[in-house]
């Protein structure tokens, strides 16, 4: 027996040493990639020192006395903390992914391939001015200095997890290229209508009546939800006509939109491409401020990511012409959103249409133009794939753009053999990124528009405040001109009246500076009125969350920063308004239905009556646009909010009418059925008492990390996710945390950040984003901003030089 408990002993010991051996591994491993932000640290390259000032939440403030050492700085510090989300971001965009992952990314890969994201940033790259070419490589040379002194083991916990699946993986430099590539991602995420305009033409193409179809999209309501701009411009041209073209095959559009759902996933991944994506901005005059100067606000919403988008940084060199504090984006040098010395910006998604498929009728490597047969351009790419076999694929294009349907098939009908061809402003070859560095340098009003003039792709509402009291808006960007056609269907590309005949003047698109009202609110609504004579595009989002944020300002005399806090949070859901009355109709009643009685329309977690509208709403779609099945089923979203308005005023719809029962249902059986669903799922969850249920529970956010995060893996999603959590808010609200009815009611949209600038005291202005600012899991400062994001609540973002040295946390100098 003793011998027996001496064995039994050495055996637990030994365990215990392996397991602790294990923990010691797993720590070190998951140790080893942190930030250093602290001590004197040697960066080849810099002509002189280069001061870092952390504060408590990891957010560097860079002081350089040269433009090559800040961007070099720049750039080792973004590789520092998101060296891995720089590196799948550039993989994605080049279409790249299966060297990661393996075959499993190859459709992705061709899709993206196809479109040539990479060729384009490398034309871009090319046709930049030599500054920002320097600038770019100045960048480029911080990343691949910090990449001289890491493995992949130092450089990322997601490369030791990238290691047990893809052991041969070698990190490469970074080139300028890569950060242009990254813009192409943005723009793709911001790219308009195309994703309305496949599900129109799939509608129609499955046999439903185009008037029908267009009850889906409801003309903007102008008279209630006021444009950004209230006029209606000065151009003189006429009005713009769109005639209707014919129906694309509807198989051709089903594998069509599965290819584009693929690009959308990866890009998903990188907290872009969401359902429900939008922005909210605005800008107040001196006058209905406390202080007397402007104030400036912006949270763009996107999809939420582990890490978030976002990483925010200030970079000084005012010798340079360099002094500015705001968003960045890691792999992309400079501050996309914020504020220098003199003046504040913000971006929302102007969304014009500035995609458009053409329906191409093909011979072989031919296709038909204006009864003209013409050869198409074809390129080879080679698809490297981690574990496999390299995959061939030719790309082949008309004048209008790349082929999408190569990547699934041809189409042959009765008719002919068809594709389809994407023209997109993002492939042509532009200038954004000098108009990203002219801003952050930007002056006074004139210098402010002469740099957003650059500003191509993708096509935003930027707000302007500066120093001196003045506030502004400008809608930049490259908008098409068509002939015949407006954009809302695929076009006949054989015919070249659909074809684009020019892009519209800088000098004719909207814009305003100091508007007598004394405020600009964009939150992706209608730009200007009807009676612009330029077609912008007809899908906008519907003024619900524009017009509250505008009420809200009307409705306080004079704002400051904590003012501008509660409507950036502000959880008010607009739509309910026209729903409640019309279920507090319905013959009957429940405790469940008496929570909307009073019901103040406001959506914080805690809210019992939000949990059982929101219940409500999402058995409504289904009951009542049940003919669009699952692949159409709507997302009750802000265009959901117009729609239903409509509905509720003509109960005689056929769209009341289930048709998935044998029995024709009116208005009230529609509602009522919608308020049992509701009902019953929320008594089977979260039990009897209605009083005790809580929207927050139902509508929650898991902070899921770009790659590994869906792993499948339990333990290692452990290691890199968050949550979930309960939040506030929902879609079409200012607090923006949109969800997608078919599938539940977790969150796909959020506010990735936060901003308040106040002009009249820079060192007053306030910021939050997502997560935090660093990229390592276990990190401090991985998620150390979400629970103030969470709450409403915000940080300073601080901008003297005197107040940053006596708040940092640490200081870091960065040597030659």
């Amino acid at each position: 027996m003793r011998k027996l408990r001496r064995v039994l002993l050495w055996s637990l010991v030994a365990v215990l040493v392996l397991v602790l051996a294990g923990a010691g591994y797993v720590f070190w491993t998951v140790r080893r990639p942190l930030a250093e932000r602290s001590g004197d640290l040697r960066l080849a390259g810099l002509s002189a020192p280069v001061t870092v000032r952390w504060d408590a939440h990891g957010i560097p403030q860079v002081y350089a006395t040269t433009s090559g050492d800040l961007f070099r700085a720049q750039g080792y510090l973004h590789a520092t903390e998101r060296f891995w989300e720089m590196d799948f971001r550039r993989h994605v965009t080049a279409g790249r992914l299966a060297e990661l992952f393996g075959a499993g990314q190859v459709d992705t890969d061709k899709y993206l391939r196809t479109m040539g994201w990479r060729r384009v940033a490398e034309a871009e790259y090319a046709a930049a001015t030599p500054e920002t070419r320097g600038f770019l490589d100045a960048y480029a040379a911080g990343v691949n200095t910090w990449l001289a002194d890491h493995d992949a083991g130092t450089a990322s916990l997601e490369y030791s997890v990238l290691g047990l699946q893809n052991g041969d993986y070698v990190i490469e430099k970074w080139s300028p290229v890569d950060s242009l590539a990254w813009l192409k991602a943005m723009a793709w995420d911001l790219r308009g209508n195309m994703d309305d305009e496949l599900t129109r033409a799939q509608l129609t193409a499955g046999g439903m009546d185009r008037a029908r179809v267009e009850e889906l999209y409801p003309a903007y309501p102008e008279a209630r939800h006021a444009p950004i701009v209230p006029t209606a411009g000065t151009v003189a041209d006429g009005r713009y006509t769109a005639e209707p073209p014919p129906p694309a095959p509807r198989s051709l559009i089903r594998d069509l939109s599965e290819g584009i759902e693929k690009v959308a996933a990866a890009t998903r991944a990188t907290g872009l491409d969401a359902d429900g994506i939008g922005s909210n901005s605005w800008v107040v005059a001196g006058s209905r401020t406390k202080s007397g100067k402007p104030m400036l606000a912006n949270d763009p919403h996107l999809s939420p990511s582990m890490p978030g988008i976002w990483y925010q940084m200030g970079l000084h060199c005012p010798s340079c012409g360099f002094d500015v504090a705001g968003f960045t984006f890691s792999g992309v040098p400079g501050v996309v959103i914020g504020h220098n010395g003199r003046i504040a910006w913000g971006f929302t998604n102007l969304d014009p249409d500035v995609t458009d498929l053409y329906l191409e009728k093909l011979d072989g490597d031919r296709y038909q133009v204006d009864g003209q047969w013409l050869d198409l351009d074809k390129r080879t790419e080679v698809l490297k794939v981690a574990g496999g076999d390299p995959v061939t694929i030719t790309v082949r294009s008309t004048k209008h753009g790349p082929l999408m349907s190569d990547t699934s098939k041809e189409m042959a009908t009765a008719a002919g053999v068809y594709g389809m061809a994407l023209r997109w402003t993002a492939l042509d070859p532009g200038h954004t990124i000098d108009a990203l560095f002219a801003i952050d340098r930007a002056s006074d009003w004139e210098s402010f528009r002469t740099a957003a003039s650059k500003f191509e792709v993708p096509s935003q509402n930027i707000v302007y405040a500066d120093v001196d009291g003045n506030i502004g808006y400008q809608a930049p960007g490259r908008v098409p001109v068509r002939g015949k056609g407006d954009g809302r269907y695929p076009a006949p590309g054989w015919e070249s009246d659909y074809d684009w005949k020019s892009f519209i003047p800088f000098a004719e698109l909207p814009n305003e500076y100091n508007p007598a009202r004394g405020y600009v609110v964009t939150a992706n609504q209608e730009v200007i009125g009807a009676g612009y004579p330029r077609m912008l595009t007809h899908d906008w989002a519907f003024g619900y969350r524009s017009q509250r944020i505008t009420d809200l300002l009307l409705a306080s005399d004079k704002l400051d920063a904590a003012a501008i806090g509660r409507i950036q949070f502000d959880n008010r859901n607009g739509g309910a308004e026209a729903v409640v009355p019309k279920l507090l109709a319905v013959p009957g009643s429940s405790p469940a239905r008496d929570l909307l009685k009073g019901w103040d329309f406001q959506q914080p977690a805690d809210s019992a009556p939000a949990a059982f509208y929101n219940a409500t709403w999402r058995a409504l779609m289904a009951h009542t646009f049940d003919e669009l099945g699952t692949e159409h089923a709507p997302n009750g979203g802000e265009r959901y909010f117009e729609v239903m308005r409509s509905l509720l005023a003509d109960p005689a719809s056929p769209w009341w009418d289930d048709k998935r029962t044998p029995a024709v249902e009116s208005q009230q059986d529609i509602l009522a059925a919608a308020m049992a669903d509701a009902e019953r799922e929320l008594t089977e969850r979260f039990g009897k008492d209605p009083k005790a249920w809580r929207w927050g529970d139902l509508h929650t956010l898991t902070l899921t990390n770009q790659t590994f995060g869906k792993s499948g893996i339990g333990p290692i999603e452990w290691l890199f996710n968050r949550g979930p959590f309960p939040v506030a808010g929902g879609g079409g609200i200012p607090n923006a945390t949109g969800w997608d009815a078919p599938d539940g009611y977790e969150v796909t949209a959020v506010p990735s950040m936060r901003m308040i600038v106040d002009m009249s005291d820079l060192d007053a202005s306030r910021w939050v984003q997502l997560t935090g600012n660093s990229g390592h899991a276990f990190d401090e400062h991985y998620d150390d901003q979400f629970p103030l994001w969470q709450k409403g609540q915000d940080l300073p973002m601080r901008w003297n030089e005197a107040t940053i040295r006596r708040e940092a946390a640490s200081t870091q100098v960065l040597r030659p």
